[in-house]
């Protein structure tokens, strides 16, 4: 595990990519990153960065892995960033509790987060559709006064260009950094 320091202080103005093992954050975010696709199936152990410029923003993307030993460390890094994408798998019904309680406890003490929250897997068979994803992480209770978008995404066959939903996905978050910057 390491941390990122710029002259002698952690970085700030990051984008902050957090959701439970298995979900496809490294995926989501390689493929943010090259506009390739590249599926990942090894586990995030600890953290990855990537940094990527737009004509919009400059963007620095913090991925903490999502196993339970290393959710500890997700509250840490939160106070410093500008954007928080929670990315969930569309099809792993069973783990959606789990995700809404954790994702409810991340932003409880900042109601003006931005979140984008990132329903990955919608091309797998049995993937919850969006409105069903709204419900199931009880996405209404979030407050009013925040950003938050749901976007459904899926990482299709390596090496292809990426979806036109991750496309939309890249935008906004550029737009949500610029915004907040």
């Amino acid at each position: 595990m390491f941390i990122l320091i710029s002259q002698g202080k952690l970085q700030s103005k990051q984008i902050l990519v957090l959701g439970l093992d298995g979900a496809g954050k490294t995926s989501v975010l390689h493929s943010l990153a090259t506009n390739h696709v590249k599926r990942s199936t090894a586990p995030t152990e600890g953290i990855n960065a990537v940094c990527i410029n737009t004509e919009e923003a400059k963007m620095e993307f913090l991925e903490i892995g999502g196993s339970e030993s290393l959710r500890s460390y997700w509250k840490m890094y939160l106070p410093r960033v500008l954007v928080l994408i929670f990315v969930v798998d569309s099809a792993d019904h069973e783990r959606f509790p789990l995700a809404k309680q954790l994702l409810h406890q991340l932003i409880q003490n900042d109601s003006t987060l931005p979140v984008v929250i990132l329903a990955n897997k919608q091309d797998l068979k049995g993937a919850y559709c969006i409105t069903d994803i709204h419900d199931a992480l009880a996405l209404s209770q979030m407050g009013d006064e925040r950003k938050m978008f749901l976007i459904g995404t899926h990482v299709a066959e390596d090496g292809s260009e990426i979806s036109s939903s991750m496309k939309d996905a890249k935008e906004l978050i550029a737009q949500l950094v610029s915004e907040t910057q």
